[in-house]
């Protein structure tokens, strides 16, 4: 068990290096390390996760605002339907979800199997889209936005983020892409800063008088993501970020499959 904190915290390192790199992807790690190396309880790890996301996305927020590659102003139009969504979500859909969903003679359907499921689908679709290249570069738009379309993006990112324990990098990049016409590198530390205020927030929603953290497990797992955050940051400036992004999907897309298998037909 010892070895397998160890190889967790240093997989963390991986989990902030993500974040730094490319945006997203911090959870799509985490909730796996959580669950299959660390042995959290599938439910407890989401909740880790939005602490641990929300806090290193964070401190890459600052990273990426100290070069001015943050817009504030989209922060704010996606920032308050994600985070009412996630809040939500976690504070009244998720612990409403019964224990057993789906039972008979053969097969039962518990609560923190159908979540990894879902967790994984999620995965296999975030990783088509990163391993699709973009076909035009984004330009950035002077015009109006479309204020509608933003919101009900941000309410639909934050109700899978908070019901998977996910930060949503991997779908708000994409909405700031295509939707708020921002170029890649100013989608990339904008979307930290929604991340970290909706997985935050998120965490909060989950802090109740039953619920037994592992406060030791869950700041040291923290730490070296923060640690992780910084080396990616740094390595953004050597790295191609194109290329990054496509074999971090194929990465993402074994993982959404192999989680599938686990929990299903290898179970």
């Amino acid at each position: 068990m010892e070895l397998n904190l160890v190889f967790g915290y240093l997989s963390a390192v991986l989990v902030g290096i993500t974040l730094g790199l490319i945006g997203s992807g911090g959870s799509i790690l985490s909730v796996p390390i959580l669950v299959y190396i660390m042995g959290v309880e599938p439910i407890l790890a989401t909740a880790y996760s939005l602490f641990i996301v929300g806090t290193t996305a964070l401190f890459g927020g600052f990273q990426k605002a100290k070069q001015n590659l943050v817009d504030f102003r989209k922060v704010v139009l996606f920032g308050i339907p994600t985070i009412l969504s996630v809040f939500i979500t976690r504070k009244i859909i998720v612990p409403r979800i019964p224990e057993i969903l789906f039972s008979t003679s053969v097969f039962t359907l518990h609560k923190s199997v159908f979540i990894m499921i879902i967790f994984a689908i999620v995965m296999i679709f975030a990783s088509i889209r990163m391993i699709r290249p973009l076909q035009v570069e984004i330009q950035e738009s002077k015009g109006k936005l479309n204020y509608g379309k933003i919101f009900i993006q941000g309410l639909l990112i934050g109700l899978v983020a908070g019901f998977v324990g996910a930060g949503g990098g991997f779908l708000i990049i994409p909405a700031l892409l295509f939707l708020a016409k921002t170029p890649m590198k100013m989608a990339v530390g904008t979307s930290l800063f929604i991340v970290a205020a909706q997985s935050l927030i998120g965490f909060l929603g989950d802090l109740r008088p039953e619920q037994n953290l592992n406060w030791n497990l869950l700041l040291t797992f923290t730490i070296c993501s923060i640690i992780g955050v910084f080396i990616g940051s740094y390595l953004s400036k050597k790295i191609e970020g194109e290329k990054l992004k496509t074999g971090f999907g194929w990465f993402v897309l074994a993982m959404g499959i192999y989680i599938i298998l686990k929990e299903s037909i290898l179970k």
